[in-house]
């Protein structure tokens, strides 16, 4: 009996040591849309200390058209990856990229942004982690109703800054959301007005918002809401721009990123009165995490799994911060 046990231990430590070889294989991309922009540096940071932790690479990649997705992609498959999350710049080009996935046998997982297939509807056999985009816009729409209340405004004397980007699914499901809760809560739909801007950032939304705001200006209050809170802070420079003071405003974005800390951080409040925080650092690591249990271990992560968040202010942003682990 004991050369077979010395066998059987041999056997373990070849088979652990194989284990250990291939875990140090792995190789993961991270392709993201606005590699600039907090959120997305936190997602792809939070990939990296996983892998660090985890013994394994991961390969943080720019995808901001199709273009660049498919190069990544490429980029990816000639380092041997395995596999990649992404969240990707058009959500229609899910058929594309999961077509030069295939080809190189990688396994794909997307966060924040769903594909969607040539039908329109969500690309169900890729999973994904995001936002429950709906739940979240009906949390800034109730934090605006709450915040107005507060403050003593009548609804029927408000106007409502709504700044769109219907193209993205995710953006539309916000922005929907919060005009729901709004209307829920009393506001006139006749003082919602549309900004639709070209991108997600700042600066395309203040291009949006200035002319609005010129044109409507009878309202002397003003609430502002969006996809993001880049987008939120591009409609609050806008009333800045006009004249509007920052009690006269009250902006609520989505993430709880840099951007909405530096603007917490300032002297003095500016319209910018809050954000609806989600973990960017939860999202990137629990993607990666899925990800690679799914290439090593053959577990594949759940379809759709949604998120919602925590309403972030001026007085608490320090906390829900830490909190978050943001």
């Amino acid at each position: 009996m004991r050369p077979l046990f010395l066998l059987t231990t041999a056997t373990l430590a070849l088979m652990t040591a194989t284990a250990s070889q291939a875990a140090d294989d792995v190789k993961l991309g991270f392709i993201v849309k606005k590699p600039e922009q907090a959120w997305f540096i936190n997602e792809q940071k939070a990939a990296t200390a996983l892998g660090e932790e985890e013994g394994f690479e991961v390969v943080r990649l720019a995808g901001e058209d199709g273009q660049q997705v498919l190069s990544a992609i490429d980029n990816l498959n000639s380092q041997g990856a395995q596999g990649f999350v992404i969240c990707p710049p058009d959500v229609r080009l899910g058929p594309a990229i999961m077509n030069r996935a295939e080809q190189y046998g990688m396994k794909v997982v997307t966060v924040d942004d769903r594909f969607v297939g040539s039908d329109g509807e969500p690309m169900e056999g890729v999973p994904h982690l995001g936002m429950s985009g709906f739940k979240i816009g009906q949390q800034v729409g109730n934090a605006i109703a709450s915040e107005m209340e507060a403050r003593g405004w009548n609804p029927e004397e408000v106007a409502a800054l709504r700044i769109t980007n219907y193209e993205l699914p995710t953006a539309k499901e916000r922005t929907d959301g919060a005009t729901e809760a709004l209307l829920e809560s009393g506001f006139a739909e006749s003082n919602i007005f549309d900004a639709p801007q070209q991108n997600t950032d700042t600066a395309s939304a203040f291009s949006a918002a200035s002319p609005v705001i010129s044109q409507n200006g009878d309202f002397e209050h003003w609430v502002i809401y969006a996809l993001n809170e880049e987008s939120v802070l591009g409609g609050v420079r806008a009333t800045e721009q006009y004249g509007l003071a920052p009690e006269d405003v009250i902006g609520v974005g989505i993430n709880g990123s840099g951007a909405a800390f530096a603007e917490f951080s300032r002297q003095n409040p500016t319209g910018f009165y809050g954000t609806v925080a989600v973990s960017s650092t939860s999202h990137g690591r629990e993607t990666t995490s899925n990800l690679y249990n799914w290439v090593t271990e053959g577990v594949e992560p759940p379809a759709n799994v949604e998120t919602t968040g925590t309403l972030m202010t001026r007085e608490n942003w320090e906390q829900v911060r830490d909190e978050l682990g943001l």
